[in-house]
């Protein structure tokens, strides 16, 4: 019997161990090496929870100019890594999106509340991909060109309601922007002004936001306290209620999407696309679509006011947007989704709307499923990682005058041309997030701002409204309002005043054959 198949076999079973060996050597002489990104000093116990104050992402944006583009904090005992950088966030974020896709555990809004069905929030496994694949069939670029018929409707509704009653416009534009995520969720006919979805909508976004607010559950700071039984836990007796109270109303929207779909009544929309879907079971599909439109919702509401806010500030970007539009569109008609490729400083106030003031200035924290080294920096397993929006979207390097609303800066000399900062995704901007989370729905957001904001500079003047003495009103630019993961401009006044006499001759036309054809 030859003994040459067992030496060589051991051979190769040393030559494998001494590799296990050698790699685990590496990898902690490169742990030892390497320490946490410089931080602030926190307090014993709570880190450097406290310090934070409201705006967190201000005091976030001060401690980078400190510390630097990627920094440390101690969350009651958690790492957190702070990235302030387009290049840092794109060497991590996106380059390394494999082990840089998950979230912290959200107990309360995760996991009681949403059922684990709410995709945003799940840990980066078989379950988020499967529902977010389903997401993005009913909302990719290919398929946002179906609704562009559905954001065209809406934006005309919109000049009209505006023109009839300039006192109330933000609740116009929310009554429009639930409109137009509700049609292209369900496929539902135009909201009125006074809809009770609207509240419905609302009511799912408020609580939402106050169960994600941080410190609102103590389950979130101590996860032991889940394993108390239900009858001896109030938060979670209140999230189970919550959860059954919206998966029946994601439910009826979603069966009567199918019902009508079945009849061949249903346009199309997201519903109608994953119905399709057999990887998914019917309260999944109804979450997915649901959690889509109230989302997306509340975030085009908050950019859209803030592309008001802009106008009131700088008129002369106004002028200038109103300019491309009348030569390029002409008195004749209202703007339409044809008219994209032709109205490039439109597009371009799209991306600055969304970079000037971020709705989402944080966004949502990451967390890194395994150890890395970064920059001879430890970024450890189970760190939360935060991206500053809000710093990124105002670093003068990348945004001159970031303070100001200047859409030229995504246009060449020629301003046909378009100029996008590298490591923003081809967008301008990072809203829409990173790597594997990135925003499923960012092309239907930029066709809704796209044709509001050149509906409403064809029709009107967007100016700073009086007082009853008078005296005219100058919003603050800085007043925002923190709604957990939405950031928000304190309400303000404005009027919309027809910019020609034609004005609502041609909104009767186009709105007459706008609803014809859906």
């Amino acid at each position: 019997m030859s003994f040459t198949p067992t030496i060589e076999l051991l051979s190769q079973y040393r030559v494998a161990l001494l590799c296990v060996f050698a790699t685990a050597y590496v990898v902690a002489r490169a742990r030892r090496a390497a320490r946490l990104p410089p931080g602030p000093r926190g307090l014993p116990l709570l880190g450097n929870v406290l310090q934070l104050g409201t705006h967190q992402w201000v005091q976030m944006a001060k401690w980078s100019k400190q510390y630097g583009p990627i920094y440390s904090l101690n969350f009651l005992g958690k790492p957190a890594i702070v990235i302030s950088s387009h290049k840092v966030a794109a060497d991590l974020l996106d380059k390394r999106s494999a082990i840089y896709s998950d979230r912290p555990r959200l107990i309360m809004t995760g996991e009681v509340l949403s059922g684990s069905l709410f995709f945003a929030f799940l840990s980066y496994g078989d379950a988020f991909k499967k529902l977010r694949r389903a997401a993005w069939e009913g909302l990719n670029p290919r398929a946002s060109e179906d609704y562009l018929p559905i954001q065209e409707r809406e934006a005309v509704l919109l000049v009209e309601a505006l023109s009839q009653d300039s006192e109330h416009w933000s609740d116009h534009v929310k009554r429009e922007i639930a409109s137009i995520t509700l049609s292209f969720s369900y496929s539902l006919p135009p909201l009125t002004a006074n809809d009770p979805l609207i509240k419905r909508v609302a009511t799912f976004d408020h609580t939402l936001e106050e169960a994600a607010r941080p410190g609102a559950y103590l389950v979130e700071i101590f996860p032991w306290l889940n394993y108390f039984p239900v009858w001896m836990s109030k938060w979670k007796q209140d999230g189970n209620r919550w959860h059954e109270h919206y998966s029946a109303m994601f439910l009826d929207f979603y069966r009567d999407a199918k019902k009508r779909a079945a009849a061949e009544e249903c346009g199309p929309c997201v519903s109608s696309v994953i119905m399709k879907n057999k990887e998914i079971n019917e309260k999944e599909a109804a979450w997915v679509a649901g959690t889509l439109f109230a989302t997306g919702s509340s975030t085009t509401s908050a950019a859209q006011h803030v592309f008001i806010l802009a106008m009131l500030l700088f008129p002369d970007v106004m002028r200038k947007a109103q300019a491309q539009i009348d030569e390029v569109v002409g008195r004749d008609r209202l703007p339409n989704a044809g008219d994209r490729a032709h109205l490039p400083y439109i597009r371009a106030m799209v991306r600055e709307t969304l970079r000037w003031k971020a709705i989402g200035p944080l966004g949502l924290p990451h967390e890194l499923n395994r150890d890395d080294v970064y920059e001879g920096y430890l970024i450890p397993k189970g760190a939360m990682v935060f991206y500053n929006l809000w710093a990124m979207n105002s670093d003068p390097e990348v945004y001159p005058e970031p303070e100001r609303f200047r859409p030229e800066r995504f246009l060449d000399e020629t301003e046909i041309t378009e100029v996008i900062p590298p490591n923003t995704h081809g967008e301008g901007h990072l809203a829409f997030g990173y790597g594997r989370r990135t925003c499923v729905g960012n092309s239907v957001t930029n066709n809704t701002l796209f044709l509001n904001i050149a509906t409403l500079l064809w029709a009107f003047n967007i100016q700073k409204a009086k007082d009853k003495n008078g005296t005219v009103i100058t919003p603050d630019v800085n007043n925002f309002v923190d709604h957990v993961n939405v950031n928000h401009p304190a309400p303000f006044p404005a009027s919309f005043v027809y910019r020609h006499s034609d004005v609502p001759h041609v909104l009767a036309s186009s709105k007459s054959e706008r609803m014809s054809l859906l």
